[in-house]
């Protein structure tokens, strides 16, 4: 009776382990999270100093994070009012970027992949990016073509942006408090 006790005791402290391990890091990686509006960034996430939950999401999802030094990558699956971004409805990205040599931007399903679209786009450089007279950017997303900066979003349901800062200034990339201010996410109108 006692080894069956024991091997049950053993089971259940696994599955929770286990389960708790799950959920700290399904949904990014780990508490080291900076937030700015519907955006979200693990600064220490590429580091040496990465938590253990960090690591475990990580080696889960099989990704290579930028290092501190690189760059940081924020990612938004919400409108700035905490909706899921829809790709039926249309949605307006707006505002100031952070200062970084160069950022990606790049419009992706829930599981990663990216959106295929009749426009074969999936996402805007600093570079490539019509840029307000000043120094904003504005682009739409949709199902529906827009002049200007547009990304298809193939009428998807659940999508995630990732906005990626290369060569970002180091007190940018390594507070943990303060988050930059990041251009707004606003659903304008939806089926």
């Amino acid at each position: 009776m006692r080894p069956l006790l024991f091997i049950l005791t053993l089971a259940i402290g696994a599955v929770v382990g286990l389960g708790l391990v799950w959920f700290a890091t399904a949904n990014g990686y780990g508490p080291g999270v900076v937030r700015a509006g519907a955006w979200k960034a693990w600064p220490k996430a590429g580091t040496e100093d990465a938590d253990p939950y960090a690591r475990a999401a990580l080696a889960r999802a099989g990704e290579l994070p930028l290092e501190l030094a690189d760059g940081l990558a924020f990612v938004a699956a919400t409108d700035d009012s905490g909706k899921s971004l829809d790709g039926r409805c249309d949605i307006r990205l707006s505002g100031t970027v952070p200062q970084a040599r160069f950022w990606t931007l790049t419009l992706t399903d829930h599981d990663g992949n990216l959106v295929d679209n009749a426009a074969d786009r999936h996402g805007f450089t600093s570079t490539e990016v019509v840029w307000n007279r000043d120094g904003t950017v504005d682009v739409a997303l949709g199902p529906r073509a827009r002049a200007g900066n547009w990304l298809p979003t193939g009428a998807r349901d659940r999508l995630v942006l990732t906005l990626r800062l290369y060569d970002a200034p180091v007190g940018l990339a390594s507070r943990t408090s303060d988050a930059p201010d990041m251009p707004k996410l606003i659903t304008e109108r939806c089926p």
